[in-house]
């Protein structure tokens, strides 16, 4: 279960990836501190990702984190998720934003260069998200987003989530960038490894490793 307090240093998001049952996402849970959750869609029909979605919600957000619905606010609604997570460009961002102003969150991902993340962040999303969702198949995260995390850590205040890469010990790559969040996917869901474990392993790693932010 997670800790009372949060540790004062860069936290896991999680990111389901396909086909994943809902019981081994939350069994992940159980494994230490986890900041919040992103779902995908990943493919499935509305139905079918609102149920799931029903399955996975009361004990994420029960166990202290946050969820975060990627791309579709119906659905967020629907299951009484903290968020959406959304890609698209400055005027719509800014537009959901207002739109869901005191009801969720809004996160925001997609930029690839520094120039497309100050249009968006501009628009002021409670967090930037580099990387994409499935594409943490090598063991380090991409050069590129380490880059653009450790650059948006240092000079802007908004959150940045990197993702990491499909080995654990990549959160300790992008803790060293500075930024406040490491998201977590095949490291944590590949066939063979227990997701409790996992997450309790990429705890410790931080843990022992990651820069302390200031108070």
């Amino acid at each position: 279960m997670n800790e009372a307090t949060p540790p004062n240093r860069c936290r896991i998001v999680l990111i389901a990836p396909p086909l994943m049952p809902a019981e081994q996402i939350c069994a992940a849970f159980e494994g230490g501190d986890v900041a919040s959750l992103i779902l995908p869609d990943n493919g499935m029909d509305d139905a079918s990702f609102q149920a799931f979605a029903e399955k996975i919600v009361p004990i994420a957000q029960g166990a202290g984190i946050a969820v975060i619905i990627a791309g579709d606010s119906r659905i967020a609604g629907r299951v009484q998720a903290d968020g959406i997570h959304v890609e698209v460009k400055p005027r719509e961002l800014a537009e959901t934003i207002e739109r869901l102003a005191g009801k969720m969150m809004v996160g925001a991902g997609g930029a690839k260069t520094r120039d497309e993340a100050l249009e968006l962040g501009e628009q002021r999303p409670d967090y930037m998200f580099f990387g994409r969702f499935g594409y943490d198949n090598k063991p380090e995260p991409h050069h590129r987003n380490l880059a653009l995390g450790e650059w948006w850590a240092e000079m802007i205040s908004i959150p940045c989530i990197v993702m990491g890469g499909s080995e654990l010990a990549s959160v300790e790559t992008v803790a060293a960038t500075g930024a406040e969040f490491v998201a977590l996917s095949s490291a944590v869901f590949a066939d063979g490894r227990e997701p409790r474990a996992a997450i309790a392993a990429a705890n410790a790693l931080l843990d022992e490793t990651a820069p302390r932010f200031e108070d």
